[in-house]
This record gives structure tokens, sequence and C-alpha cells, in this order.
């Protein structure tokens, strides 16, 4: 991937409106920056909107062709500043958000955010069940192969035997048949 990450930058070095960047979470001088950033695993692709301080995490595909589509579309976004970026819906739940107080929309924001969050762990949840339980069918599947094959080759072996047999019983039969 770093290749084509290298190439995206340098496609859009000198774009006003996209700024592709890099941080190596695994050097010293970066780690405080990753962990505020939420970065658990590597690599992990975050984009921000202007003002933005959180980020977004990107979930496409990482080929060289999906990130240059994917950094086109990136720049303002619809939001306070840039209202013609807004279909009718979002500036309606714009405004909606807008009119709250900042205690009410703080909460708001946190409980979305927390359910994001419950969601996530779920699903990790999930995701690391479903793992073991592969690993141990991958394992007795393995372990059932090796058991039998042999058995299965012997067999094999054996049922080749008993296929030129019946085939010469049944050359025999035609040949009867032909003599009456």
């Amino acid at each position: 991937m770093k290749p084509d990450w290298d190439e995206l930058g340098d496609e859009f070095e000198n774009s006003k409106k996209v700024i592709i960047g890099d941080v190596d979470c695994t050097e010293d001088h970066s780690k405080a920056l990753c962990e505020a950033q939420g970065v658990t695993g590597y690599p992990t692709l975050k984009y921000y909107a202007p003002g933005d301080k959180e980020g977004t995490n990107y979930e496409g595909e990482r080929d060289l062709k999906a990130l240059k589509a994917f950094a086109k579309t990136l720049g303002p976004q619809c939001g306070p500043k840039h209202l013609k970026k807004c279909t009718a819906e979002q500036k309606a739940s714009l405004e909606g958000y807008m009119a709250l107080g900042s205690s009410e929309l703080q909460a708001k924001l946190a409980a979305e955010q927390a359910k994001l969050e419950e969601a996530q762990t779920k699903h990790d949840t999930l995701l690391k069940s479903l793992q073991t339980q592969f690993e141990k069918s991958d394992a007795e599947l393995k372990a059932l192969k090796e058991s039998v094959a042999p058995e299965i080759k012997l067999m094999r072996a054996a049922a080749t035997v008993h296929d030129e047999s019946d085939a010469s019983e049944a050359a025999g039969e035609t040949a009867a048949k032909a003599d009456l």
C-alpha cells in the first residue's frame, strides 16, 4: 500500500483543497498523536474536513485507483461555513443542531458516539469469537484430513482393482451374450 499512498501524495502535492500526509505511529515522537487520534492498527487511513480535529476513518478500497477517486471528493463539506454544499435535509438537521445549546449538543453528540462505540465493541467481540471458532474448525479439519488421507489413498487403490475386475466381468458377459 505504501507505494500507492506515496503516488497519491505526489499526485495531490499541489492541491489547494487536499493534503496527503502520513505519520509513522511506531516512532516514539508520533505515539501521542496516534493515540489521541484513536489509531490502534496499521495502516489506518483517516481524513479530515476543515475544522475537524478527530477525523474519520477511511473504510474504502486501498488501491491507488480507489484512493484517487476518494481524494477527489474531499474538500469543504456541508457545515455552517459551507451551506451551499448541504442538501435541504442536511441544512434542516444542521439548523436543528445549531439551535441547541452547547451542552445539549455535546450530550447528543456523546450519546451518538457511545452508540457507535458499543456497536463496534459488539462487532469486535463477535469477530474475535468467529475467528476462534474458525481456527478450531480449521485445525480439526486439517487433523481429520491428515488422519484419513492414507486410508483414502488405499481405498482408491483397491477401488481401481475392483473397477478393472468389474470391467473384465462386463466384457466377459458381453462376449457370452454374443455367443448365444
